[in-house]
């Protein structure tokens, strides 16, 4: 594949030494998050903080999002110190007494289970999270449509509606996320069934959650935003508000990891290019088994080329970024693998080894 690497980019890579970074590429982020907009008017967005907190990326999408949805009480004390007055959704699965605490402060509150809503003391505007046992087919992940941790079936919502007579909490509708990976037409069907059930409860507001497809084997097929926002505006009802929570799809193509090759070896006939970063810093290829785009940024010496696999130096042979790829790589060359802007830094193992972390630079 092609990768083409942005000026900046390639600017920070001419200064990289032993020590890799990071490159986030704020006006293309800024660019796409408009475009998104766009495609998505009618619907309000909301940002999923996990797929990538830094503070930078989070400034840089706050004039495009309606608010941002969190998942924890540090990624709630994080967004609000770095954006004080945005509008703050609370979800996951398992929330501590500490966390139900912020519950009157948040925007909204995705409540999991019937023993969560029996929890709230203070008032509070909830969804009820939903898990439908709906056919969830071609994902990549699915956190609904069968026996997950996630959410309620329609029995556990049964016993929320029975508990709001006595609680504190005021009702505004229903939460959902029932897959990732997913593309439009896929998202819009499950998008239906959602609508369906919450209608079929009386209620008007609906959080569809995100799982918006993202190829890593294809980088250039991008999630079809426009065929997605004109099809949640077909299904959506006069005074209905819809709701979604990209994460992934928003940020990853705007994440760069630079990291330079300091051996290129072959062992029993197979040759290896081993570079001074790792998956303790970009996780993603890993967790997804799959190879990480990239493009060489050649030094002063020439690579042979050939199938190489890139790998990193941790003390495990699960640290790789790439196998058997076309490349021609030698030590001092630097790799820039794409699509590190979402699920990299933050869920890598950063202390594995002690190694040093990487450097951060922001593209504006």
């Amino acid at each position: 594949m092609s990768i083409e690497v942005p000026a900046g980019v390639r600017k920070v890579a001419e200064s990289l030494d032993d020590v890799p970074a990071y490159v986030y590429d704020l006006a293309g982020l800024d660019r796409h998050a408009a475009g998104v907009r766009t495609a998505l008017a009618g619907t309000e967005i909301c940002y999923a903080v996990k797929a990538n907190p830094d503070p930078e990326v989070l400034r840089a999408l706050a004039p495009h999002v309606d608010g941002f949805e969190v998942s924890s009480g540090g990624e709630f004390a994080h967004v609000r110190e770095v954006l004080p007055e945005t509008a703050l959704s609370f979800g996951g699965p398992g929330k501590t007494a500490a966390e139900l605490a912020l519950a009157p402060s948040a925007h909204r509150w995705h409540v999991e289970s019937p023993a969560e809503l029996r929890r709230m003391r203070e008032p509070a505007d909830v969804l009820l999270r939903v898990n439908l046992d709906v056919n969830v087919t071609g994902a990549a992940l699915a956190m609904g449509g069968g026996a997950t941790p996630f959410g309620m079936d329609p029995g556990g919502v049964a016993e929320c509606l029975a508990l709001l007579g006595p609680s504190p909490v005021r009702l505004r509708g229903l939460h959902a996320h029932l897959a990732s990976g997913l593309a439009a037409p896929g998202l819009l069907t499950l998008a239906e069934a959602v609508l369906a059930y919450g209608r079929s409860l009386g209620l008007r507001e609906f959080n569809l959650g995100g799982g918006m497809a993202v190829s890593y084997t294809r980088p250039e097929e991008r999630f079809d935003w426009a065929t997605y926002g004109a099809g949640l505006r077909a299904l959506a009802r006069p005074g209905e508000t819809l709701r979604v929570e990209p994460g992934r799809a928003m940020t990853a193509y705007c994440g760069w990891y630079l990291t330079t090759v300091l051996d290129v070896k072959r062992v029993h006939g197979e040759r290896f290019a081993v570079l001074s970063g790792g998956t303790h810093h970009l996780r993603t290829p890993v967790t997804k088994g799959h190879d990480q785009p990239f493009a060489v940024l050649p030094g002063s010496g020439e690579g042979e080329d050939g199938p190489v696999t890139l790998v990193g130096r941790l003390c495990t042979p699960k640290d790789v970024f790439a196998r058997r790829v076309p490349a021609a790589l030698a030590a001092g060359d630097v790799v820039a693998f794409a699509m590190a802007g979402a699920y990299a830094w933050n869920i890598s193992h950063h202390d594995f080894l002690m190694h040093p972390k990487p450097a951060f630079h922001y593209l504006r």
